[in-house]
């Protein structure tokens, strides 16, 4: 009698490999499906309701509690109607001058602020207003290569389907302006004890200022050097138009 040929078992494990990975593949496209339907879904509610609260204020509401301190969160969103031009021009002269032009990525500052950092040199990030927006409203801080990633993909995102003036507003009514204190209103009340429409053009320049570390420096009662780069700032919406 012949022997009986038997059906090599490589083949059934050769199998459940291929199952295994399909599924890995499935899962991940899956993944990346919903998430670029959920993240659409948000910056289209995003373009026309106001954003309640960020990932920094929850963030900063912990960092407050470990530090044994009374957790505190200070938001008023208002229209951008009622945030005075002034401090609109002020962010523009000290965060992104080019704000306006860009289609929400300054390459020349990135490559910049890439080079000098390479060399150990501290200088101004690189940052659009519409990255720090998309980073402020969606994302957490951070430095790592997958936050970036994000960031440029909100930024994207953003650019294409709200306009200038909305990322303008969602920006001001968002960022950290103080410790515990977040937007435009928030801030004219905490330095200045009016509301954001009121501001001069010297408030304004004192809260964009600080803005690259609000929780160190003073919009008011500021030392000489946040002084002298306010009357810099001053000078320059003073002869500058907003056109959006």
């Amino acid at each position: 009698m012949g022997a009986k040929k038997t059906t090599p078992k490589k083949k059934k494990t050769s199998n459940k490999k291929r199952s295994f990975g399909q599924k890995i593949f499935r899962f991940i496209w899956k993944s990346i499906f919903w998430f670029n339907i959920v993240s659409l879904i948000f910056v289209l509610l995003y373009k026309f309701v106001p954003v309640p609260f960020t990932p920094l204020m929850i963030i900063r509401a912990f960092e407050q509690k470990a530090d044994g301190k009374e957790m505190s969160c200070s938001h008023d969103w208002v229209s951008i109607e009622n945030i005075s031009p002034n401090l609109q021009k002020a962010v523009i002269a000290s965060e992104d001058g080019l704000f306006l032009e860009h289609n929400g990525f300054d390459f020349n500052s990135m490559l910049k602020a890439y080079k000098s950092n390479k060399k150990g040199k501290k200088i101004k990030g690189g940052s659009t207003i519409s990255q720090q927006t998309a980073k402020n409203v969606f994302l957490w801080q951070g430095r790592s290569y997958v936050r970036k990633g994000l960031e440029a993909y909100f930024t994207f995102l953003i650019e294409l389907i709200w306009s200038k003036e909305r990322i303008m507003e969602v920006y001001l009514n968002s960022i950290e302006m103080g410790d515990g204190v977040y937007g435009a209103e928030a801030a004219s009340k905490h330095w200045y004890h009016k509301q954001a429409k009121n501001l001069t053009r010297h408030e304004a320049a004192g809260i964009a200022v600080i803005l690259p570390n609000p929780r160190k420096f003073k919009a008011s009662n500021s030392s000489s050097y946040i002084n002298g780069r306010k009357a810099k700032i001053s000078k320059y919406i003073g002869f500058t138009k907003l056109e959006y």
